[in-house]
């Protein structure tokens, strides 16, 4: 979907402007996928996106009770019959039936809110 609205945008010859747009379209995706989980704490920041056809991350920063900053990503790589997980970069590990449902359903989420508030009105 990405590739034929960039295209669209500001044609097929210009490679540095094309990846900008990428890039600013996958920025306001996480920040409308970062909403499906509830409200964020003040001072945090929460992030859900599609990187890729078969990746997904979930980013989430906050303040803990000690007044300190705290961050955590969670990358998830969709396979044909499987769903791997990789939290702060650490190895990747199967996750649970229950936790395979979980992010199948944000993803169902996340797609119906980026058309709705994003690419509908392009």
């Amino acid at each position: 979907m990405f590739s034929k609205i960039i295209k669209t945008i500001v044609g097929s010859n210009q490679r540095e402007r094309q990846q900008e747009l990428y890039s600013n379209l996958i920025r306001h995706e996480a920040k409308i996928g970062g909403t499906l989980f509830g409200p964020v704490q003040p001072g945090g920041k929460r992030e859900f996106f599609c990187l890729d056809e078969k990746t997904w991350v979930w980013h989430e920063e906050w303040i803990d009770q000690n007044k300190q900053h705290q961050t955590k990503t969670t990358r998830y790589n969709v396979r044909p019959n499987s769903i791997l997980k990789a939290v702060d970069g650490g190895h990747y590990q199967l996750v649970s039936d229950y936790e395979a449902k979980h992010l199948r359903e944000a993803a169902r989420l996340y797609e119906k809110k980026i058309k709705t508030q994003l690419y509908d009105r392009i």
